[in-house]
């Protein structure tokens, strides 16, 4: 119960719906046990009466007799068919109080765990799998459920039920009560055992299950891979090897589950049994009556399902506390990129690196080394370099995706660990390159980062990242959906409404990670002519792999092995002779050559 207290939270906020339950639940079952009651009192009128029936045996007297006896019983029907109406109505308001409550509660923590999926920095995603990610959501959370619902309705049923049928029983005759109760203890022995085993088992099939989500969920995104290299059959086998285990480590906690019913079941028996015999006994010696044994034999009975759901509640509590464990785990954590402000200030877009290291927190991979340069508002950076250079680091520390590892970095003269993250990252825009749409319309993708957008700033920035014209001829229009990671759209189209996502933030401070790749060189230029004009007073950095001739850049680094190579102007650079000036002259080739063709 330890990782379970976590939830205690939800119990209070839920209090009144927790509470109403427990009273309908003591309700349902008060008018329970008056049932039995009602049957013995009913059973011991026949038998009294039967022989004075038979003494009235050719007296009018006798149909009178009968009649009267006939309605006595009917009221006594009566009065179990309104107890059992009763009991059955108590049953409904605390299904609609305790169980909407675990819905309810169900909602806040997978509410609660979402909002820390996105609270946890870029290192704990390196750390942890989609498919484990998504267990917990789904999965565990489910389990939990079960415990806050089912799990807590059963188990206040059965301490109600147990409280007032055992008082009942108890009333009519001590030693019967503790012969027919006789078989409980061992029950309680084999729960006792049996629920540490669920509980191991139970931890081992989420993690199995987290195994088989993160499998299945690569594969799906990675299916073109897979086909493309006729995969399917090892990924197939590789999968059903996986499911196997899952399926065993199921099947052996089944077979521990299915160990408590059959038990239960013959404990139950034997008490229905010992209950007959005992009492038999008592009603010769003139201690009991018929009806308490039949009182008895249905108390005995009115405890098989709770007494049988034991077993199945302590699974469940086993399994959620395994699920709320591997919860908790994720809960617990702490982000390491955290602002230090709420408040929010417009920022002008001044940028410093101040020899400015960083070193991958999970793989130790040293990206950057004694990094330094400084842009002012409105000037226009270029970073180039070879793949693995620590071009793209650069733009996840700006936007604090990481902290670096040494040296600092400074908006508008203030460290940038000083600013409001949200407000850092709403007044950055960023063009990464990976670029990644949502399951959305295309203007739903375009209006990611500014919500509030009209169509016609959509459409605009549409123009402004030469995507427009292509968009109208899709099926819909801006409101054609793009499919899973925008797979109806090709890798420049996917690359422009990115960029066009980004503009329509208006950012102070604008960084575009070679998103211009898979563009073509008309469509380039276009772009470039728009950047022109569109962020002229940005503070604009461009990380590339090539040299874009139409725009002005007031600061060009070229990176290697993670530290500045070069640094200067474009006319600087050239003069410098080397990286940089290769790097040029071979495009100015590809570009002649290219014209030659055309």
């Amino acid at each position: 119960m330890k990782e379970l207290s976590y939830l205690n939270k939800y119990y209070l906020k839920y209090k009144w719906l927790c509470l109403l339950g427990i009273l309908f639940v003591a309700l349902s079952n008060y008018f329970r046990v008056l049932q039995p009651q009602m049957v013995r009192q009913s059973f011991d009128l026949v038998l009294e009466n039967a022989q004075y029936y038979a003494l009235l045996n050719g007296f009018k007297l006798r149909e009178d007799f009968f009649a009267y006896l006939g309605k006595v019983l009917l009221f006594f029907g009566g009065l179990v068919l309104i107890f059992a109406l009763l009991m059955g109505i108590f049953m409904y308001f605390m299904r609609q109080t305790i169980i909407v409550m675990s819905r309810l509660a169900e909602y806040d923590l997978r509410k609660e765990l979402f909002q820390q999926y996105q609270r946890l920095d870029l290192a704990f995603y390196r750390k942890n799998n989609t498919g484990d990610l998504m267990a917990r959501i789904t999965e565990d959370i489910g389990k939990v459920r079960m415990y806050l619902g089912p799990g807590v309705l059963y188990g206040i049923n059965l301490v109600s039920l147990f409280v007032f049928v055992i008082y009942a029983m108890l009333s009519v005759n001590v030693e019967l009560t503790l012969y027919a109760l006789a078989p409980l203890p061992i029950l309680s022995l084999s729960i006792y055992y049996v629920s540490d085993l669920i509980n191991k088992k139970s931890e081992i099939i989420q993690r199995r299950l987290s195994g088989l989500n993160s499998i299945a969920q690569e594969v799906y995104s990675g299916i073109r891979v897979v086909k493309s290299y006729v995969q399917e059959k090892p990924i197939t086998n590789y999968f059903a090897n996986q499911n196997e285990s899952y399926k065993q480590e199921s099947m052996d906690l089944a077979r521990i589950d299915a160990m408590f019913y059959p038990l239960m079941l013959v404990l139950i028996g034997a008490s229905t049994v010992i209950t007959v015999l005992i009492g038999g006994i008592k009603v010769m010696q003139g201690v009991l009556t018929p009806g308490n044994i039949a009182e008895f034999v249905i108390y005995v009975n009115m405890l098989t399902w709770p007494v049988t759901s034991i077993g199945w509640i302590a699974s469940i509590v086993q399994q959620a506390a395994a699920s709320q464990k591997r919860i908790n785990e994720f809960l617990n954590i702490e982000p390491s990129i955290q602002g230090q402000r709420k408040d929010v200030h417009p920022i002008r877009g001044d940028v410093k690196f101040d020899k400015v290291s960083f070193v991958y927190p999970d793989t130790g991979i040293r990206a950057l080394s004694d990094v330094s340069f400084e842009l002012k508002r409105g000037q226009k950076l270029a970073i180039i370099g070879k793949t693995g250079s620590g071009k793209t680091t650069i733009a996840d520390l700006l936007v604090r995706m990481y902290d670096a590892t040494s040296g600092s970095i400074q908006i508008d003269g203030l460290d940038i660990k000083a600013h409001s993250l949200d407000n850092i990252r709403k007044r950055v825009g960023y063009v990464p390159q990976d670029v990644f749409l949502f399951s959305d319309t295309v203007a739903g993708n375009i209006a990611f980062g500014n919500r509030a957008a009209s169509r016609a700033d959509i459409e605009n920035y549409a123009k402004y990242s030469s995507i427009h014209n292509e968009i109208q001829e899709l099926s819909n229009g801006f409101d054609t959906l793009v499919g899973e990671r925008g797979v109806t759209l090709s890798g420049g189209q996917k690359q422009r409404v990115s960029i066009a996502r980004a503009l329509l933030k208006q950012p102070d401070i604008l960084i575009l990670d070679d998103c211009l790749s898979a563009v073509d060189t008309k469509t380039e230029k276009v772009i470039l002519n728009y950047f022109n004009d569109v962020l002229a007073d940005k503070t604009v950095i461009i990380i590339t792999h090539r040299i874009y001739a139409l725009l002005e850049f007031d600061k060009i680094i070229v990176l290697e092995n993670g530290s500045i190579a070069e640094q200067g102007t474009h006319e600087e650079l050239l003069q410098h002779k080397g990286y940089y000036s290769d790097l040029f002259e071979r495009q100015q080739l590809e570009e002649i050559t290219e014209n030659a063709v055309n």
